[in-house]
């Protein structure tokens, strides 16, 4: 697999995102607590954040590190053949004693775990 590839796309992505917000560079550089060169490296696929700097951008677009991997393409969740896995989502999802926003909030974090997981391998790979 080229390496060089999912970094572009995720540098890409965070462009993108940057630009439907609205952030000028140095403004959405100086929210996350970079340089404006770090974050034009990022953006052209140049150098990969650390998880650190890709939180802080994922908090600044109002989403999630392990969200940004996954549109990048990097998280390929498996199909989901581990029983107990969909046992405990449907059992979320089934927990009528939580308001649904609750379950959502739930299966999200827990579905999050889950992604984190598959990038840490990806990544030691």
């Amino acid at each position: 697999m080229n390496k060089q590839r999912p970094r572009s796309v995720l540098g890409a992505l965070i462009r993108q995102q940057r630009e439907l917000a609205e952030l000028p560079m140095r403004e959405f550089a100086k929210v996350v607590g970079i340089s404006n060169p770090y974050l034009s490296q990022i953006e052209r696929g140049l150098r990969a954040p650390s998880d650190a700097v890709l939180e802080s951008i994922a908090e600044t677009l109002d989403t999630s590190a392990d969200e940004l991997y996954r549109m990048a393409g990097f998280v390929e969740r498996p199909a989901s053949s581990d029983d107990e896995s969909a046992d405990l989502g449907a059992a979320i999802e089934a927990a009528m004693e939580l308001t649904s926003a609750q379950r959502r909030a739930m299966l999200e974090i827990y579905r999050s775990f889950l992604d984190a997981n598959i990038v840490r391998r990806t990544r030691a790979e």
